[in-house]
């Protein structure tokens, strides 16, 4: 049940109501990650003096839930479940707000384009490789480090 627009992007309006609906159902942790999103949502907005378009509004959604497993990552090595619970229930949440994670396929073939296309052969390239994998991807919802896991791996074995 996502506030997001006809592409599948949250909009602050939308997310309002998300927000007085999670109240009602006494959702504390909805609530929260509802109200986290929305205020990354404002706070990009007057960053930029206006509206987000469509792909900023996702890249958002994205980095809070890089965010959260990044300090998942870091409450595991310090033994704290508690927390780490609570990190993976929010990226629950966050991800019912980002387009369907892309297709494993789909990744591969765009890192194998690219390389194609950038006539990388080496780690060194990695940069250019990276940049147009991404562009091919845009709209999707992919893992920058498993692109970038994907490519060092590709240029390493072609080197």
């Amino acid at each position: 049940m996502a506030a997001l627009n006809s592409k599948g992007v949250p909009r602050i309006a939308d997310l309002n109501a998300a927000i007085a609906d999670a109240m009602r159902r006494h959702d504390a942790l909805r609530l929260s990650t509802l109200r986290m999103l929305k205020a990354g949502l404002m706070n990009r907005e007057v960053e930029r003096g206006r509206a987000l378009d469509d792909a900023e509004a996702l890249q958002v959604v994205a980095s809070l839930v890089k965010q959260r497993k990044d300090s998942i990552e870091q409450f595991t090595k310090g033994g704290r479940q508690d927390l780490v619970d609570k990190e993976s229930a929010e990226i629950e949440v966050l991800t019912e707000y980002l387009p369907p994670a892309a297709d494993p396929a789909v990744v591969e073939r765009a890192v194998a384009e690219a390389i194609q296309e950038t006539g990388a052969t080496s780690p060194k390239d990695m940069g250019k490789v990276m940049k147009a994998a991404m562009a091919r991807l845009a709209g999707q919802s992919v893992d920058g480090k498993t692109v970038n896991e994907l490519v060092r791996q590709r240029l390493t074995s072609t080197s």
